[in-house]
């Protein structure tokens, strides 16, 4: 009897303005920073799900900074090269607003040391749920892949409620 193993892979979503929705660089979060990395590293923040993307963008833009031409774009990365981050090993401080210094020295952390392609790590908004954050400088980052892009009509109520 044969068997064929098949890779088992995560899917995470990114939202952003349409024409970044190919950029896989990371170099927005590079130049403006984020919760888990400091200006000048780069860092692609995903979430395992569109609602939760969503959300995460909400609280992070201004109603007025909201382009009219938003994607989703849907990503697959291997399971092999994804890390957990616990919510142990975080700093006391990793859900205050505005990020402190703490959680992005963390993130710096993890990114720099190139021990995986991707970190899972709780949501702010959601500790129930999860982010993933891609680093776009590991070695085997080309494992990373694009699977779709959808348009989103961005539904201004989500914002002022």
């Amino acid at each position: 009897m044969a068997f064929t193993l098949k890779q088992v892979v995560m899917i995470v979503f990114r939202v952003g303005r349409t024409k970044y929705a190919k950029d896989l660089t990371g170099e927005g979060a590079r130049l403006f920073g984020g919760r888990w990395n400091h200006k000048g590293t780069a860092c692609l923040y995903t979430s395992e799900s569109r609602a939760l993307a969503i959300l995460e963008y909400t609280v992070n833009v201004g109603i007025d900074e909201i382009p009219r031409a938003l994607s989703f774009t849907k990503i697959e990365i291997p399971d092999h090269v994804i890390a957990s981050v616990l919510l142990k090993d975080l700093p006391g401080d990793w859900r205050q607003s505005p990020a402190p210094s703490s959680i992005k020295d963390h993130g710096n952390g993890l990114l720099k040391s190139n021990s995986a392609v991707g970190y899972k790590t709780p949501s702010v908004v959601v500790p129930q749920e999860y982010n993933v954050l891609i680093n776009p400088w590991h070695p085997d980052v080309s494992l990373v892949k694009i699977i779709d892009i959808e348009d989103y009509p961005y539904d201004v109520r989500i914002k002022l409620v």
